[in-house]
Order: structure tokens, then C-alpha cells, then sequence
């Protein structure tokens, strides 16, 4: 940036000509101090003129400071450059201000130091100074003096002295001096590209330059030692009071500041604050207009009293300053300039000196220093000072932080936080409101907004509270969260949970103001659910924002009524459970974390409790998190649909799943961990004494998918949550559910059903394989918990043990009823027998079946340890007999996993030939020449399910089962009807569309071109009659079609597939008519399953049967069908059966 010549630069180097002029016969570069009151007068009204002030003040305005600024640069910077010898020619290209610098006449340091003093710019001055390099500040600080010391001596000159000083010890004002492109910036940047012009001048030139001996500077580089030394010198001709004291306060924060404090003393807001405000009470009573500047010059010089000095000293040493302020002291006191301060006009100089003196005293005191007359001179000077008690009030308390916030300056935001939490403050309302409201973006720190909201809580609960003002400080608290960052947010929510679970609304408060949070609450909720959080689960990162943001804003403000409106939406409103869940996760500050201290002692608390719970059946809150205990809540009032069940669990599913919520996190967190879930939900609720409207499989299903969540905390969350007791619990309910289908007890409460077995055996099998894995890292602390429960089992059923084989591990054997032993070949090293009641003679096939259905471990032991001699047909019948009975046995009893497992046995079994299922043909008068190999096991399967149900519905049994168990049975049944069913589809699948379509098109119906056959028509005779010629190509046609046929049905078992399916279509009837009620949905489904893939097979291979069989095949299928007491089903059974047999024809 190059100063370019305007009008006022023109006025202003006018200005300095004249004052050369007025020097004559001499010259502004020979002007003497003395002369400047003569010439010097043009060159200060061109200053006034050019900056538009009438008078040159210590408070210039900002067009007048940058004037001063620009005349005080370009006159330093001219004096430099004559020391320095710049060359004319170099300097018009490379020195920004030579176009005004050049128009100005020869001047001295005389010049530059009482223009300096005339303008009050002993600021300006400084901060040029201290861009200097340190020899060079010496050497204007030598000049200063000299020229302060030099006659004539006035009072002026000791200000200016004192002012530079201060201002040189306080550093460049930051906020003024400005970026790349200030004055400052360039003042150093060319006093630097001088000095290194300087250092490469020939030593020729170097004695051209050489200055005159009065102006050569003083060897010493101690900024303190120049300036004490001077401030001894020039002790006559400080003659006022004010100037006395402000010349001790100077010297003894210089002394403070260089040899008492190593680091900055960082004040206390509130100490800051009372300090400034004393400042701004004395200002003020000297007729000063308190102003965002009178704070900020405050402020720097509270910071520079407590901030080491930059200046470190070489020569002069903590004793002799001492020695030299002292000394000052004394003579001032002995010429009475030292006296008591006037009580109703107090002196900012003798507050200040007063602030450096306690602070010298007290330094003293912490360093050890001996007591000294120095330091009695120092208590002395105190106390002759005698300062009125200058105390601040809370409203000038409250003006001047409010300035210092809403003007942005030094650490606002620690001013925010005390302004934010002190109540003495507050109870200015008008003016502390308009401050919160104009400077909401001052207050938007997490620690900030928790004091303003503790500000906030204290005035509500007040018995004076005015409502008005608390709604409208709620909204200021309200749109200072909502602009917060997520982050941030959180950590507010966090805090806010820690002062109250109720937010504002912790006690008491208006109506008004209640009143009209719960209409922000609604509001946002409506919005949430209309724009997005309904059925559907799609919804938009943009929506998702809005909402949290939302949910944030009103929790912030209630988090309990927040939170329960997330509960409420997420049970009851359908579809919107996925996005709650999402804006919870977003929200992890809603989690209510303890403290960390508190956190060992609650774990035990929490530990001991759930195990009461277990054993009584209450309910555990203690130490229970936000979300839990409003869900808790509103179960409690309302008993749940089937929908809002599921609604609850995926929700719950979703929250329990741990994500990364906010970047830099160092692991995942669950918004809700799964113990909480664990030992609120399910252990009170597992209990066989309690009665809650919580129901059993509800828990179960929590608890499974609150095993389900990967855990990465070792140890497993699970040993927190009782899991010894938890065990034996599940396992009482697992012998409850085996006996499911016998006579309920007067007065039960519970039915079970055997989904909830099925449930059930996953979770033992779960949780189990957790506390196994945790007793085997380290067995020794689990052993009398592990015992116990063990010795618990006793009373159970045998079978339950084996769910808990994990726990075991090798610590026990097998146990199992003695029966079992006398068909099955275990070991003795890991298997018992017990002599159960129950499992008398010939039950050992009954516990070998129970056994194969537990897991499929125990199923391969069972098979693999089978003992039966195939080579004795006797007893390969025995066995089959009996475990006929066996299986009619068990079967009632079985959940579809174990179902599936004791099929799989019975196809082993089949397929290796030791059970034997003999194949009658009981629903064909003949058969028909089919190879039925490959599909020997199905028929044998279905015949030997259809003797198992033949038994369970005879005479002897059908009183066993309940209505509930009959369906059950349907529904084993049809399972495995539809398991043989996948069996027969996999050895003839049906072929694609595309298939079917050449298929169709090759077949003897479709017409063939007439250039299908070229042989053909390469013998036609052209004088054949078009008659014969059709007659020999349908014969040739008949003739392929033929071969076609025999080759498909040679290769393709579709005749066998059919034979097979309806055979499977007959038991299934057969069993539908004989099952107690005759209507049993599933095996309904199973026959039209059968029916729609014997349609399909019939399509896919039209020669699988012929006319007639398709006649006799609807005759018997409908024959069989109306054996059915359902006329509905009867009706689409033989409708289909009709379809069936049309398309076929």
C-alpha cells in the first residue's frame, strides 16, 4: 500500500514549509525544545483541519487518531531514513510513504517528540516503539529522555514520559493495530528494510552517517534501567499530586511485572469485574462518559499490571528499583504531594496506585521477602493514601459487562458466564433482558446456558416471579440451545439433566408459563409425526435434522416430558418407532450418564437390588436412565395391543444397538444400554411371585435382543445384572413351559404357549453361553454361584440342565434318566444315570428322543451312540415299534426347533435302515409301474407321521391335549408335510418360463413350419395333392411326438412325483378328518399346497398322466375330501381339485 497525495497530505506538508519558514534563519532539523511553542502552531492546525476535530485530545476520534497515526509515522520514519542514508532513487519505488515524506522539510527528534506531546499521541508513539527492534527502543527511549530532561522542563514532560511508558509496557492494542496492512505493519516493515540497508553501507558511507555526539544513544539495552533512572532524574518537575501517584504506580507494576511474576495472574471474572466497575464508578464522578473505550483502556491496563513484562532486565536488579521507588516515595510524601485522597472526588491515580501497591505487598509477602524499611515505606504509603471504601453495585456491575459483551471485548465470554449466573443482576430485568436478547450468540457455551438457566429456574420458583419476563427468558435460553451445534447440544442436555430431570419445571411453577411449553411441546411433536415419523421408515437427513433439532429445543427445556412424549410416539403412533429411535440416538445427552465417581457404589446398589427384584418381583429404578423410567411410567398406565407390543421391542431393539453419535467418540454407546433394559424390564418381571402388566414373553423378548447387541465391555454387562438367579428364573419357567399343555392350576395367571418355549430355549442358550464364557475366564470367582445353581436344577426337570451345558463345561457329567443308558452307549467318564420316577422300564427310546430334540449337538451323540444291532431283524423291529411310541410320545411336546431337529433323526434313521416303516399301498387298488427309489424316504416318513397321528387320535390318547395343543399339532404337522414338500420339489424342480414355452411350442398340438422338417420337403413330389401332403406330415409328426414322450418319461419322474404328491394329499386328509375338530387351518393350507404343485407338475409335463388317470385321480381326490366337516374347506378343496383336473385335460 502506497500513500498516495491528496488534498490533506497537500495541507498537511504546506503546514510543515511554514513552520520551517517560521525557524529561520534556521530550520525544523535544528529546532530547539524551546522554539516549538513558536513554530510549531501550523503544524498542529493542519492536523485539527485534516482530521475534522476542533481541539487534539487523549480521546481522538477515529479519523483524528488515523491522521496522527499517518504524521507521527511519516515523521519517524523521515528522521530514520536521514540516519540511514536511504537513497532517493530506491526509496520511490520501495518505501509506501514516500510521496508525503518526501514533501516534508528536514526535521530533528525535537520535532517528532513535541509534536508527539501536543497531540496527546504519547499512545501512537508507543505502539510505533515497540515494533522497534530492543537496541533501537533503547535508543528512542535515551532520546525521550534527554529530550524530557533537556530545558526548559515542564510538567507536560514528565506526562509524556509516563504515558509512554505505560503505554510501552502494555504493548500494541491489538484491536487497533490491525492486520497486514496497517500502519504499524508497515512502520516495522521499513524501519526493518532500513536497518538491513544500514548493516550493508561501505564503512565509507558508514562515516558519513556518523551522528553527532549528543545524538548517539547510551550503550545500556535495560529498558527498566533507562526508565527509572530517568524517572530519578526528572522527580523535581513532577509538581501535582496526580502526576506523583501515576508516576509511582507506573514504576511499581513495572517492578511487579518484571520481577515478581514469571506467568500471567489470571483474575477471576468477578474480580475483574469489580475492579473495572470501581474504575468506571471513579470515571464517572470525574465527569468521564462511561463508553465500550474507557472499558477496553481498562482492560488493558488491568491486564498489563498482572502480565510479565516483555522487557527482561540486564542491569538493574529487583533491590535497587525497589530502592529508587521508595526513595521517589519519600520525597514526594516530604513535598506533600503524597496526601489523603478527597472522599467525594476520588482520583483514578490514587485507585490505581493503590491496586500496585497491595499487589507489590501481597508478591512480597508469597516470595518471602524479609521484612524490610522498604516495605514499611510501602504500608505507609497505603495507608497515607487513605482511600475511600470505593464499592460497585450490582447495576454498574451489570452496564459494564453488558458493554463488554455486546461489544465483543477482551474475553467476553467469561463476562457472559458471570453475567449469566449472578442474581443480583438478573433483578435489573429491562436492562439485563436487552443485553441477553441483542448478544444471544455471546451466551452459546454449554456452561454459559446452564448458569443462565439455573438463573432462569431460581426466578420461577420464586414467590415473586414475573411470568412475562421468565417466558421471555425462557425463549432467549430456548433460541440460545436451539443455535448450539449437536455436540454441544448434548453436552447442554447432559448438564441440564444433571441440575433436573424436569428441565424449568423441576418444582412449582406459573400456569402461563407451563401452559405454554406444553403447547411448544405438542406443536413440535404434531410437526415431527405429520412431516415424516408415520409408517413410513424412510425419511430424509434433512427431516431427521429438523426433528432432532425439534426434540432438542423442548427437552432442553423439560427433558422428562420430552422424553415421554418420544415414548409415547414411539408405541402408540404407528410406523413412527424407527424415528424415534433415530432422533434418541442423535441425542445421547438425553441418556442421563452418571457421575463417574458414583459409579462403582451404584453398580453394587444397583446389583443387590435386581436380585430382590428377581426373588420379590418389584420394580428396579434406582439408578435407572430417563428414557427407561418414562417408558416404565407410561407401560404402567396402559396396557399394550399386540401392534404396540411390537412397536415397543423394535424401538427398544434400535435404541439398544450402540452407534458413533458424535465424531471423536472413542467407542460406540447404546442410547440405552442393555443392562438398564435388562434390570428394569425383565428382572422384575421374570419373577414366578410377581404379578406385573408387564407380560413373561414380553421380557423374554427384551431380553433377547438385549443379549442379541454385541457387547465390547469386559467383563459382559450380563454379570451386573444377577445373572445366577437370572438363569435359575429361565429355567423355572422352562419347566413350567414343558408341562404346557396339562390343566393349569386354579388361580394361574400365565399361559404359555410354545413360541415362548422356542423363545425361551434362545435365550437360556444365549445367556448361558455368555456366563460360560465368563466362568471359564475365570472359574475360581464363579464357583459357589455356579454350584448353587447347579444344585438348584435338581428340582427342575433333567432335561434343563442341557440348555446350560456352557455354564457346566467339564465341571459336571451328564445326567440323565438311567432308562437312557440301556439304548444308547455313553461313556461313563461324562455320563450319569438318575432314577427318575417318571422314566421306568422301556422309556429309554422316550429320553433318547427328548435328548435328540435338545440341541443338535446332543442329536449327533444320540445317533452316534445309538446301540442297536441291524443285523437281528427282531430287534430293528423293536425299535421301530417303539419308537413309534416314543415319537407319539414326544411329539405333542415339541417347539418347531426341536420338531425340526427329531425329523431330521427320524430321516437318518430311515435313510441308514434302522427304523423300519413299512409302505402299504392303503389309498391305490393298484401300482402303477413307477420307480419310487429316490423317493422312498418321503413316502416312508409321511406313512410313519401318519401312524404317530393314527395313535395320538385313537381312543387311548386324544384326551392328552387341550384345544390349544390339538392346533399345535396341526401346525408340527404341516411343517413337516411342508418339509417333505421342499424334499420332492428338489428332485424335480420345475422347469423355467422359458422352458415351458419351447416345450409348448415343440409340442404335438402346436403346428410345426413348414420348414421344420427339410428332409420332408426335399422328397415331396410336387404332384402330390396337398391333402397327401398334410396326411404324411402329421404321420411324421405323431411319429416324433411319440419318441419325445418315452424319451421324457424315461428320464423326468414326473408320474412319480404325482403318485408321491398324492399320497401326501391322502395322509394329510386322513389325519384333518381324525384330528378332534376336523378344521385345522394348517393341514387345510398343506392340501392346497399339495394340490397347487401337483396342477403345476401336470403343466410343466403334460404326458404325467393321461385323460383317464386325470378322471380317476379328481373322482378319489374328491372322494376323500368329502370326508371333511368344514363345508368351506371342502368347497376350495374340490374347486381346486376341479381346476386341477381341467387344465390337465
Amino acid at each position: 500500500m502506497t500513500l498516495m497525495i491528496n488534498k490533506d497530505s497537500a495541507v498537511l506538508q504546506g503546514a510543515f514549509l511554514l513552520a520551517d519558514k517560521l525557524c529561520h534563519p534556521s530550520s525544523l532539523s535544528s529546532l530547539l525544545k524551546a522554539d516549538w511553542s513558536r513554530v510549531g502552531n501550523p503544524v498542529l492546525e493542519a492536523v485539527r483541519e485534516i482530521s475534522r476535530q476542533d481541539k487534539l485530545s487523549a480521546h481522538p476520534t477515529t479519523t483524528s487518531a488515523g491522521w496522527i497515526k499517518k504524521v507521527v509515522c511519516v515523521v519517524w520514519l523521515k528522521l530514520l531514513c536521514r540516519e540511514t542514508g536511504e537513497d532517493v532513487e530506491m526509496a520511490w519505488r520501495e518505501n509506501p510513504f514516500f510521496p508525503l515524506q518526501n514533501g516534508l522539510p528536514e526535521v530533528n527528534h525535537v520535532v517528532l517528540l513535541e509534536m508527539v506531546k501536543s497531540m496527546a499521541a504519547a499512545q501512537t508513539f508507543a505502539s510505533f516503539l515497540s515494533y522497534l527492534p530492543h537496541s533501537q527502543i533503547c535508543t528512542e527511549l535515551e532520546r525521550l529522555v534527554q529530550h524530557v530532561r533537556s530545558s526548559p522542563t515542564r510538567e507536560d514532560d514528565a506526562r509524556l514520559f509516563l504515558e509512554v511508558w505505560w503505554e510501552l509496557w502494555k504493548g500494541p492494542d491489538e484491536e487497533k493495530v490491525g492486520g497486514e496492512d496497517s500502519m504499524e505493519t508497515m512502520f516495522a516493515r521499513q524501519v526493518a528494510h532500513l536497518s538491513s540497508k544500514s548493516s550493508n553501507l561501505s564503512p565509507q558511507a558508514a562515516k558519513r552517517l556518523k551522528l553527532d555526539p549528543s545524538d548517539l544513544p547510551s550503550p545500556t539495552t535495560d529498558v527498566l534501567y533507562i526508565l527509572f533512572q530517568a524517572l530519578k532524574d526528572i522527580k523535581d518537575h513532577i509538581s501535582t499530586t496526580d502526576l506523583c501517584l501515576q508516576a509511582l504506580s507506573v514504576s511499581l507494576d513495572a517492578l511487579y511485572t518484571t520481577f515478581l511474576i514469571d506467568q500471567a495472574v489470571i483474575l477471576p471474572p468477578k474480580e475483574r469485574i469489580h475492579v473495572l466497575s470501581k474504575v468506571v464508578s471513579i470515571r464517572e464522578r470525574n465527569d468521564e462518559k462511561l463508553s465500550p473505550e474507557l472499558i477496553r483502556e481498562a482492560q488493558r491496563d488491568l491486564r498489563a499490571s498482572h502480565t510479565p513484562s516483555q522487557f527482561q532486565p540486564s542491569r538493574m536488579q529487583l533491590g535497587e528499583a525497589f530502592k529508587i521507588i521508595t526513595d521517589l516515595a519519600q520525597f514526594w510524601q516530604s513535598s506533600g504531594l503524597v496526601k489523603a485522597c478527597d472522599s467525594t472526588n476520588p482520583s483514578y491515580s490514587a485507585f490505581k496506585l493503590e491496586q500496585s501497591v497491595q499487589r507489590v505487598l501481597t508478591a512480597l509477602q508469597k516470595a518471602e521477602v524479609p521484612e524490610t524499611t522498604d516495605k514499611d515505606i510501602l504500608r505507609g504509603l497505603l495507608e497515607s493514601l487513605a482511600l475511600p471504601a470505593t464499592e460497585s453495585s450490582p447495576e454498574v456491575n451489570a452496564r459494564v459487562t453488558a458493554i463488554i459483551i455486546s461489544h465483543r471485548l477482551d474475553d467476553y465470554q467469561s463476562f457472559a458466564v458471570l453475567f449469566a449466573c449472578e442474581q443480583s443482576w438478573a433483578a435489573c430485568e429491562d436492562h439485563w433482558m436487552d443485553c441477553l436478547e441483542k448478544n444471544q450468540a455471546a451466551f452459546q457455551q454449554c456452561d454459559t446456558l446452564i448458569r443462565l438457566t439455573s438463573t432462569l429456574m431460581s426466578k420461577l420458583h420464586s414467590d415473586s416471579a414475573n411470568v412475562s419476563h421468565c417466558r421471555k427468558l425462557m425463549k432467549v435460553i430456548a433460541d440460545i440451545f436451539s443455535a448450539l451445534s449437536l455436540e454441544d447440544k448434548n453436552k447442554a442436555l447432559a448438564a441440564m439433566l444433571r441440575l433436573s430431570s424436569r428441565g424449568f419445571f423441576g418444582c412449582s411453577v406459573p400456569s402461563a408459563v407451563a401452559e405454554g411449553f406444553e403447547q411448544e411441546l405438542n406443536m413440535a411433536f404434531n410437526c415431527i409425526i405429520q412431516g415424516g415419523g408415520g409408517a413410513s421408515t424412510a425419511v430424509s437427513q434433512g427431516n431427521l435434522n429438523t426433528a432432532v433439532s425439534l426434540v432438542a429445543r423442548v427437552a432442553f427445556q423439560n427433558p422428562e416430558a420430552a422424553v415421554k412424549s418420544c415414548c409415547h410416539s414411539a408405541i402408540f403412533n404407528k410406523g413412527a418407532f424407527s424415528l424415534m429411535a433415530k432422533i434418541l440416538q442423535q441425542l445421547p445427552g438425553l441418556r442421563g450418564q452418571r457421575e463417574k465417581q458414583k459409579e462403582a457404589q451404584n453398580d453394587e446398589e444397583e446389583r443387590k437390588e435386581a436380585e430382590e427384584c428377581v426373588g420379590e418381583g418389584k420394580d428396579a429404578v434406582s439408578g435407572s436412565g430417563l428414557f427407561c423410567r418414562c417408558l416404565q411410567e407410561i407401560i404402567k398406565t396402559r396396557s399394550l395391543s399386540a401392534n404396540e407390543k411390537e412397536q415397543f421391542l423394535k424401538c427398544m431393539g434400535l435404541l439398544m444397538m450402540p452407534v458413533m453419535t458424535v465424531e471423536g467418540e472413542e467407542r460406540r454407546q447404546s442410547f440405552v444400554p442393555p443392562q438398564e433394559v435388562v434390570n428394569m424390564f425383565v428382572l422384575p418381571n421374570l419373577s414366578t411371585m410377581g404379578q406385573s402388566s408387564f407380560d413373561t414373553e414380553l421380557s423374554l423378548q427384551l431380553l433377547h435382543t438385549a443379549l442379541s447387541v454385541e457387547s465390547d465391555l469386559s467383563p459382559h454387562w450380563v454379570l451386573d445384572s444377577s445373572p445366577f438367579p437370572l438363569l435359575y428364573v429361565l429355567s423355572q419357567l422352562h419347566n413350567q413351559i414343558l408341562r404346557c399343555w396339562e390343566q393349569p392350576a386354579e388361580g394361574t395367571v400365565h399361559h404359555w404357549s410354545m413360541e415362548t418355549k422356542e423363545l425361551l430355549v434362545s435365550v437360556l442358550t444365549m445367556l448361558g453361553q455368555v456366563v460360560g464364557a465368563e466362568v471359564a475366564a475365570a472359574p475360581s470367582s464363579w464357583s459357589r454361584a455356579l454350584f448353587w445353581l447347579y444344585n438348584k436344577m435338581e428340582e427342575l426337570d433333567w432335561t434343563v440342565r442341557f440348555h446350560l451345558k456352557p455354564v457346566w463345561g467339564e465341571h459336571f457329567k451328564n445326567e440323565v434318566p438311567s432308562s437312557l443308558l440301556t439304548v444308547c452307549d455313553l461313556p461313563e467318564q461324562t455320563w450319569t444315570g438318575l432314577d427318575l420316577p417318571q422314566y421306568g422300564q422301556g422309556t429309554g427310546l422316550l429320553a433318547w428322543m427328548e435328548c435328540c430334540s435338545i440341541s443338535d449337538s446332543l442329536q449327533s451323540t444320540m445317533l452316534s451312540h445309538l446301540s442297536l444291532d441291524q443285523r437281528r431283524v427282531d430287534h430293528v423291529s423293536m425299535f421301530s415299534k417303539g419308537l413309534l411310541v416314543a415319537l407319539t410320545q414326544t411329539l405333542p411336546w415339541c417347539s418347531i426347533s426341536q420338531w425340526t431337529r427329531l425329523l431330521r433323526v427320524l430321516r437318518e434313521l430311515i435313510i441308514s435302515g434302522r427304523l423300519h416303516v413299512p409302505f402299504s399301498l392303503e389309498y391305490v387298488e393298484y401300482l402303477p409301474l413307477l420307480d419310487l427309489r429316490r423317493f422312498s424316504c418321503e413316502l416312508r416318513l409321511s406313512v410313519l407321521l401318519l401312524r404317530v397321528l393314527q395313535l395320538l387320535c385313537g381312543s387311548s390318547c386324544s384326551h392328552w391335549l387341550p384345544v390349544d395343543g390339538w392346533a399345535h399339532i396341526g401346525r408340527l404337522y404341516a411343517h413337516a408335510v411342508r418339509d417333505m414338500m421342499n424334499s420332492v420339489r428338489a428332485k424335480l424342480p420345475l422347469p423355467s418360463s422359458g422352458a415351458l414355452t419351447v416345450s409348448a411350442s415343440m409340442s404335438p398340438k402346436t403346428p410345426a413350419s413348414r420348414d421344420a422338417n427339410p428332409s420332408c420337403t426335399s422328397i415331396k413330389s410336387p404332384k402330390m395333392s396337398r391333402e397327401t401332403q398334410k396326411a404324411e406330415d402329421s404321420a411324421l409328426k405323431s411319429k416324433e411326438s411319440q419318441m419325445e414322450e418315452e424319451e421324457e418319461m424315461e428320464t423326468v419322474p414326473c408320474q412319480e412325483v404325482l403318485f408321491v404328491l398324492s399320497q401326501l394329499f391322502c395322509h394329510v386328509q386322513h389325519i384333518q378328518v381324525m384330528m378332534p375338530g376336523g378344521q385345522c387351518e394348517p393341514l387345510f393350507l398343506s392340501s392346497l399346497e399339495i394340490l397347487s404343485h401337483y396342477e403345476a407338475i401336470m403343466a410343466a409335463f403334460p404326458h404325467s398322466s393321461n385323460p383317464l388317470e386325470s378322471d380317476n385321480t379328481r373322482h378319489f381326490f374328491s372322494t376323500i375330501t368329502d370326508n371333511l366337516e368344514s363345508p368351506e374347506m371342502k368347497a376350495v378343496l374340490q374347486q381346486k381339485i376341479a381346476q386341477l383336473v381341467s387344465s390337465a385335460a
